[in-house]
């Protein structure tokens, strides 16, 4: 097995409330920062950042106010000019980037764990841009070791020729945790405690990386983001004309095949999913996709191999 050697980590970033109504994240930030306070320097090794994102989205509890953040974080938005009117979550994304940044510098956090909820019945998910990053998938491997009360996936995004433009893509290596299905602006002590699980697990493997300890390779089930499917819609208002088929709802990660029932119109009709290749669906009936115009994306599952590491000791 390939073993590769990797700089210490010198920092990492924890995030919350980047979209304000997802309420795990806005609890479990304060939770992590009373943590640190209480145990003080014996809290973690590695030095932690918390951060709530959005602290006027969290205030309102609403995904944003008024442009989604998690969108933001591309070289034109980060580096355009600030005036009165720029939109509150542009002047917040250039804030972030200057604390956890910059974008693509070797000042940026090692790691950034962006944390989400969402409405869809997605279990304990790790979502990443880092298809040849082998820290995302070795962190990745320790979370499916370590969680075993919940499903663990990773979920690939493949975005060139467009540059990544979440919050986490400002670090060196970024990943979203996604916990669901929890309601937009609830809190559930099970999804919390899910994510807890999920946060403790990346800053234990952090803790055993820098501690000098190889760490095994290996191979790991990984989604591959395909394409997205929106709603049948009415030509003239745009509205949809049917909801996710019932067999088809909270059946994230299923395999889907040509003529699985996928909606079902608000006439009473069943429309079949008619795509030739088998995919996975995921995100289905998100809330806040139903602005983006998603009704759940579909995904190849594929298995990926990731080389052994161990810290650089000169």
């Amino acid at each position: 097995m390939e073993m590769i050697r990797l700089p210490a980590l010198r920092r990492v970033a924890i995030c919350g409330g980047t979209h304000g109504n997802e309420m795990t994240g806005v609890y479990l930030v304060p939770e992590l920062e009373r943590q640190q306070k209480e145990k003080g320097d014996a809290a973690w090794s590695v030095p932690l950042t918390t951060v709530l994102s959005n602290p006027r989205a969290i205030k309102a509890c609403s995904r944003y106010i008024d442009k989604d953040l998690n969108r933001c974080f591309t070289s034109p938005i980060l580096s355009s000019p600030i005036s009165e009117d720029t939109p509150y979550e542009i002047q917040r994304a250039q804030e972030l980037n200057s604390l956890l940044g910059p974008k693509g510098s070797e000042d940026a956090v090692d790691i950034i764990i962006d944390l989400h909820n969402t409405t869809a019945n997605m279990g304990l998910s790790i979502i990443s841009y880092e298809w040849s990053n082998s820290v995302c998938f070795q962190i990745f491997k320790h979370l499916q070791d370590k969680i075993t009360n919940v499903p663990v996936r990773l979920v690939l995004i493949n975005v060139p020729p467009v540059e990544a433009f979440s919050l986490e893509s400002v670090a060196k290596c970024g990943v979203s945790l996604e916990v669901g299905p929890q309601p937009q602006g609830v809190v559930r002590a099970d999804i919390f405690n899910i994510m807890k699980q999920g946060v403790d697990a990346v800053l234990d493997w952090t803790e055993t990386f820098n501690s000098g300890k190889k760490i095994e390779g290996g191979e790991v089930e990984v989604y591959l983001m395909q394409k997205s499917m929106d709603y049948p819609r009415d030509p003239k208002t745009g509205k949809p004309t049917a909801a996710i088929h019932p067999q088809l709802q909270d059946q994230d990660f299923c395999l889907l095949q040509r003529g699985d029932p996928v909606f079902l119109t608000f006439s009473g009709e069943t429309l079949s999913y008619e795509e030739e290749e088998p995919l996975h669906p995921l995100f289905i009936n998100e809330a806040a996709y139903y602005e983006k115009g998603i009704a759940f994306h579909l995904a190849r599952k594929k298995t990926l191999s990731f080389p052994s590491i161990q810290v650089k000791t000169d």
